[in-house]
């Protein structure tokens, strides 16, 4: 088997056989096949697309390339749950405990982020004393223990996908449903889940702004499961405005333990009953999504979601004290509003470019050598559909210095503000099964 055979095969639209993938992604791994051979296999992908049998050959092959998560130690089905990413997404802080509080082991592998603001590493670490360094032994006891723990991602899983990853950011190769779908399902496979619901986004501040590119990604993730024995689901969710009202580390811990008692923003806590909803049915913990959403609105009524993420912080050595008193989470020096410069309705809040203010904040990494502030962001206090008043503020700003004309301009530019009445977008698009 020759590498610029099996390029020739893909660039002239033929399927390549589960063996020729397998070649491929063990040679690149390796560093038989070089950089230069790699790319223009990605780029013959990139037009030319891959079949269902190959997206689930190249993600088992990726899955095979380094370490796999052994979780049958782990009592129940596991459930993973994989977002595409967005502004202001907290919902990993919030579907953790909340489905753990029903019986459902979350075993969590986490990353730190690069982007708008941290990853759900980062934000928990807003938590005094909360640490992600612990033992598979002690992952999987805290899971069994408490239903819930989350730990660093291991060194060596799915390292094809690194590589290929880094290679298709520099050849204008990231934007193939087939790379991606495999490159984000090889990840959960490997890390040991059972069943996988995904947040596919869409909207200004997700990767697949378009709908339909959205709904592809999904059914092409659905599929490479059904494929290789996952049960998996998918939601198609919006993210043209940043979900719920926080955009940084510590004040999206903050928002998440007002989810988990019920007083958290409407969007933010539909779309994680509706997540969480189909982690429970995958789970099998009850007969019907009606049934698991039932469950999930008992536990925030009666406390035990917020008991759970109490549990879950004191297990990783956090002060749990925090979700009683959310002023022990870092503090900014700064809360500086962004006042409405006419009466109207806002019409439009640009999600991404709110993700950027947030990280000339320091609530981001622009490059992984970035240091985060856990305490800066901001904490929107309008969306779209609402009336505003001149004068009113439309975001309080929280900063750890006091020059901040770049973030106000940004954010200035980036709401909109209307004479006529807008309709809110549509929160949850499509369920694809």
């Amino acid at each position: 088997m020759r590498m610029v055979d099996l390029i020739e095969k893909k660039r002239d639209g033929y399927a390549l056989t589960k063996e020729e993938i397998q070649f491929i992604i063990q040679g690149y791994t390796t560093g038989e096949i070089p950089d230069y051979q790699m790319s223009a296999f990605a780029m013959a992908v990139f037009f030319r697309g891959m079949t269902e049998e190959e997206t689930a050959a190249l993600t088992m092959a990726m899955v095979h390339s380094g370490d796999t998560i052994d979780l049958s130690e782990i009592e129940g089905i596991k459930v993973d749950k994989h977002s595409t990413g967005g502004v202001g997404d907290t919902t990993t802080l919030v579907l953790g405990p909340l489905v753990a509080s029903v019986g459902v082991p979350v075993a969590k592998m986490s990353g730190r982020g690069l982007g708008h603001t941290g990853g759900t590493i980062d934000k928990l670490e807003s938590v005094p004393g909360f640490h992600v360094e612990i033992s598979n032994e002690e992952f999987i006891e805290l899971v069994n223990k408490n239903k819930l723990a989350v730990v660093g991602q291991s060194g060596n899983l799915t390292p094809a996908d690194k590589k290929l990853y880094a290679l298709r950011d520099v050849t204008a190769t990231v934007n193939s449903i087939p790379l991606i779908a495999s490159s984000i399902m090889s990840k959960k496979i490997a890390a040991g889940a059972d069943a996988i619901v995904l947040d596919v986004k869409t909207g200004a501040g997700a990767f697949m702004k378009e709908l339909d590119d959205a709904k592809a990604l999904a059914k092409a993730m659905v599929e490479i499961g059904k494929r290789v024995g996952r049960k998996t689901m998918a939601i198609i969710s919006d993210m043209s405005q940043p979900l719920g009202y926080a955009v940084g580390n510590a004040l999206e811990v903050k928002e998440a333990i007002d989810t988990l008692r019920g007083e958290g923003p409407a969007d933010l806590q539909e779309l994680c009953l509706v997540l969480g909803s189909h982690m429970v049915y995958l789970a099998e913990k009850a007969s019907s999504l009606e049934e698991a959403r039932h469950l999930l609105e008992n536990a925030i009524k009666d406390g035990s979601a917020l008991e759970t993420f109490k549990r879950f912080l004191t297990a990783q050595g956090g002060d749990a004290s925090v979700v009683d008193d959310p002023s022990k989470l870092p503090q900014a020096k700064y809360q500086i509003e962004l006042e409405a410069k006419e009466d109207g309705y806002v019409s439009k809040i640009v999600a991404d470019e709110v993700g950027t203010a947030a990280m000339l904040l320091g609530a981001g990494r622009a490059t992984k050598e970035s240091t985060i502030d856990l305490a800066v962001g901001l904490v929107l206090r309008k969306k779209v559909g609402d009336a505003v008043k001149k004068g009113e503020s439309l975001v309080t700003i929280y900063s750890n210095t006091e020059q901040i004309d770049e973030v106000k301009q940004l954010l200035t530019e980036s709401i909109k503000i209307s004479s006529n009445r807008v309709t809110p977008p549509t929160l949850i698009y499509d369920k694809i099964s």
